[in-house]
């Protein structure tokens, strides 16, 4: 006979003959292994004449016999067995066990950490993805607080499962993350019998625990926003889902959050996300009745915690994708596609309004398209334009800019908004000279082709605007608006046949200046002083 003992001495899986034992980290699992890198079915174990048979079931980090990936094989006395980066021990044992099972470590003894009515007895390895011990401040003298009655432990056990995968069904419904969290506490006030429930989610930015729902079983036990500190603080810093059985009188834990809030008993679990990082915490507690959780109560809010974090990821990936999705079908076409997946990753993207800020402005317009388009056909203008906006617009890209609209024959672009560089300028000016190469280029394609070859004007200005997302929550526009785009389109309509126009301000921002002819200042609409007016020789 042969059993697995986990290299750290934390877990065993005792096997029985004709019995084949699923290892995963769905709580369904014969040996649930609450690791980030085990799959909810990671492989089958089973004896066999002389070893052990381990077969992966398709886990997405693999199943190892001595260091070397394998789908099926058979392993002997002091092989090692990696499940994921989980690794157990083969090892020879004179005779079978009842049943697969999760013994505790037995270095889990806590020596010294005093608690109300004794000290911890122990620290257990039933944890959610990532590693969460239990920590039992006394052995409790009360009866289980789960509301599930069975004739006996094997039939307890099995309505446990059944009851945790029809909460993780119906968990899994849920999309949106408020929606998600009131049925968690929902489920708990259903499934224990408990006076409040709390959940904290850790803010990602500031690494604070920020409450997102309390609720009482009832008007009188009011729920306030904040559990315990000096109980949060501990799970979330050493990762430990706690059980109090007399907090206020537990030296651990005192404070006056304890003694305002009348806690006497309580338990808490982090919510562990698959990266083991702590989404936040699970908390419940009991005002008035001391000893009145069990350890099978934590174990089960172990569990039930495991399955709530595995849901809010869930929920805040979903989110995350859904803002991702609207971000990239409202401003994709508007933003070089490197540019366009950095907004969309960025928070409070899509979000209306905008600020001030400066930004270089850049308009070019095709001259005299209006009397050319007269002796063309509608096809043939289609086709014309398709061709040169494409150039034009790949060109806006290359250099970082954003493409802020067309109009008409026009394009209109910024640079600076939404994210700025520091040559932004730089970029704008290359844009042009690279626009009036490009269109050479054409033309000398189109007049080979018998088609009519264009001539452009571009006009760029720097200065400060409102940028911002005008629209709707579901179609926005990226754009700006203020005198400083005025001035870029009239520099631009000023601008003859391939030529480029540039303000003062906008000169005055290149480090690297171009030869420029000043021309007589423009008069504005709007602006009480004419600009100074560049052209910059080619």
């Amino acid at each position: 006979m042969f059993k697995l003992l986990s290299t750290t001495g934390e877990q065993s899986i005792d096997l029985q003959p004709d019995r084949t034992v699923v290892v995963g980290r769905a709580v369904t699992s014969d040996v649930p292994i609450y690791d980030p890198t085990i799959s909810r079915r990671h492989a089958e174990v089973s004896l066999t004449e002389g070893g052990v048979k381990v077969k992966d079931a398709g886990s997405s980090n693999g199943t190892f016999l001595n260091g070397a990936r394998v789908t099926e094989a058979v392993a002997v006395e002091n092989d090692v067995i990696t499940f994921g980066k989980v690794a157990f021990r083969v090892k020879e044992v004179s005779a079978p066990v009842v049943r697969p099972q999760v013994v505790p470590s037995p270095s889990a003894e806590f020596a010294g950490a005093r608690a109300a009515g004794g000290t911890i007895v122990r620290q257990l390895p039933v944890s959610v993805s990532g590693g969460v011990p239990a920590i039992v401040t006394a052995t409790p003298s009360g009866a289980s607080h789960l509301k599930v009655t069975a004739q006996s432990l094997e039939e307890l056990r099995e309505k446990k499962l059944e009851l945790l995968l029809e909460i993780s069904k119906e968990l899994s419904k849920q999309q949106e993350l408020d929606r998600l969290l009131d049925k968690v506490v929902e489920f708990t006030f259903q499934v224990m019998n408990v006076d409040r429930v709390s959940i904290l989610l850790l803010e990602p930015a500031t690494g604070e625990l920020v409450p997102r729902i309390s609720r009482g079983r009832s008007a009188q036990s009011s729920a306030s926003k904040h559990v315990p500190q000096s109980i949060a603080r501990k799970v979330v810093e050493d990762r430990v889902a706690i059980l109090s059985d007399n907090t206020a009188a537990d030296e651990r834990f005192k404070g006056k959050s304890i003694l305002i809030q009348s806690v006497r008993s309580a338990m808490c679990t982090p919510l562990m996300g698959t990266d083991q990082k702590v989404l936040g915490i699970l908390y419940v507690d009991n005002l008035t009745a001391t000893h009145s959780f069990s350890d099978d109560d934590l174990k089960f809010l172990i569990a039930f915690g495991s399955l709530a974090a595995v849901a809010i990821e869930n929920s805040q990936r979903s989110e995350r994708l859904r803002r991702e999705a609207l971000v990239l079908s409202n401003f994709q076409r508007y933003f070089a596609p490197n540019l366009a997946a950095q907004i969309a990753q960025e928070e409070g993207a899509v979000q209306l309004g905008g600020r001030k800020r400066p930004v270089v402005i850049f308009f070019s317009d095709i001259r005299g398209f209006t009397t050319m388009s007269e002796t063309m056909s509608p096809d043939d203008i289609a086709t014309l334009l398709t061709e040169y906006f494409t150039e034009m617009v790949e060109i806006v890209f290359e250099h970082g800019g954003t493409l802020d609209k067309f109009m008409g024959d026009a394009i209109m672009a910024l640079w600076g908004a939404p994210i700025a560089h520091e040559d932004d300028a730089h970029r704008a000016m290359a844009c042009a000279l690279d626009q009036l190469t490009a269109l050479a280029k054409l033309n000398a394609k189109w007049k080979s082709q018998g088609r009519p070859e264009l001539g452009i004007g571009i006009g760029i200005n720097f200065g400060e605007v409102f940028a911002g997302n005008i629209g709707s929550d579901r179609r926005l526009e990226y754009t700006v608006i203020g005198d400083a785009v005025n001035t870029a389109s009239r520099l631009c309509s000023s601008a003859g046949p391939n030529e480029i126009l540039i303000s003062e301000a906008f000169y005055e921002q290149l480090e690297q200046r171009p030869a420029v002819e000043a021309l007589d200042s423009i008069q504005v609409k709007g602006k009480s002083k004419k600009v100074p007016v560049y052209r910059v020789k080619r």
